[in-house]
């Protein structure tokens, strides 16, 4: 199987993939971006793509969100990976932190240890990059005593220090991961208690009025079906028009799933199944 995800080597998604892979073998495909990684599917240079969802700090990682609303349309998700992040400062070589001049990374990694870099680096110029293994590689070539934020894995292929270890803002910084692969692919292996999750996005529930969202949502809630993950996106349009991204318990062809997602749809002008797919 070849898989897409955000490359250079070193970057948490990396790390991610080999975890939830467990040593299985896989043919890699390291791409510049996200949407590359998603792109490779649609174009089916790559079975399947490991992409960031959301954060326990900084929330959904809006990109991904963005990419399957607006551009792959033909793709769904089929499974999903939670990996624990612990990020670190690294610099080429032992510097005071006094010393330091600008701290790159991701922009998600700027975000989740965004209290440390407040606190301990103020007024240090803050620069976001492609992915925090380009901001280590980047550091590593630079004359200059800028920091990295990143996984101690890339500060150890680049030959960089750890400055300060487990710099996020929370202790428990887990990001969410989707498996993403072509419209029609069965989701991962699920034994028979497994639970299921299904992740779909809804919009333009007709005439705005007081009371449409909660309407729509009480579809759910009448039937007991638990939403373990509701927001919402603008939809680019036209200012005050949203897509709704919802994650709710249970398997798409359930019973009471699939009667609950008929009346979304008398109630909204489009609905989508982004997929449906065990937890494990």
């Amino acid at each position: 199987m070849r898989i897409a995800y955000l490359g250079p080597a070193g970057t948490f998604t990396e790390d991610a993939l080999s975890e939830a892979l467990g040593g299985a073998e896989f043919e890699s495909l390291r791409t510049d971006t996200v949407f590359d990684a998603i792109v490779a599917v649609i174009e089916g240079r790559a079975d399947r793509a490991l992409a960031p969802y959301e954060n326990s700090i900084e929330g959904s990682v809006r990109g991904t969100l963005d990419i399957l609303a607006f551009d792959a349309p033909d793709v769904s998700i089929v499974g999903e990976h939670d990996y624990p992040v612990r990020q670190h400062l690294i610099t080429h070589q032992e510097v005071e932190l006094g010393q330091i001049e600008a701290v790159l990374s991701h922009q998600q990694g700027l975000a989740q240890t965004a209290r440390f870099l407040r606190e301990t680096l103020p007024g240090v110029e803050l620069r976001s990059v492609s992915s925090t293994a380009a901001a280590v590689r980047m550091v590593s070539e630079s004359p200059r005593p800028w920091a990295a934020i990143g996984s101690r894995a890339a500060a150890s292929l680049y030959g960089c220090v750890v400055l300060r270890e487990g710099i996020q803002d929370e202790a428990n910084n887990v990001t969410r991961f989707v498996w993403v692969a072509p419209d029609g692919a069965k989701p991962g292996p699920a034994g028979a208690d497994a639970q299921w999750k299904t992740s779909l996005i809804f919009s333009e529930l007709g005439e705005d009025h007081p009371g449409a969202l909660v309407a729509a949502l009480g579809e759910f809630s009448s039937r007991g079906i638990n939403l373990s993950r509701i927001e919402s996106r603008p939809m680019r349009s036209e200012l005050g028009r949203y897509f709704f991204f919802v994650d709710l318990d249970g398997k798409v062809d359930g019973e009471s799933v699939a009667e609950a997602i008929a009346a979304l749809r008398t109630k909204a002008e489009s609905v989508r199944i982004l997929g449906s797919y065990p937890i494990v």
